[in-house]
């Protein structure tokens, strides 16, 4: 099953029922999910690591 016939006819159709199952206030959060994950996912195959900038912040020192 060839996936590059897809046209903008099916991605409206899966954009719509995506909006419909995750709902318009969660959709921007799994879209944000999905892009992380999916560039982890290429820069573990490439062996490259990419800093982000939650990470790169140092956590505060106990007393």
């Amino acid at each position: 099953m060839p996936f590059n016939n897809i046209g903008p006819t099916e991605l409206i159709i899966v954009l719509v029922i995506a909006l419909i199952v995750i709902g318009p206030k969660r959709l921007p959060e799994v879209g944000k999910s999905l892009g992380k994950g999916m560039r982890e996912f290429k820069d573990s195959l490439s062996g490259e690591r990419r800093e982000d900038e939650e990470d790169a912040t140092p956590l505060p020192r106990a007393k």
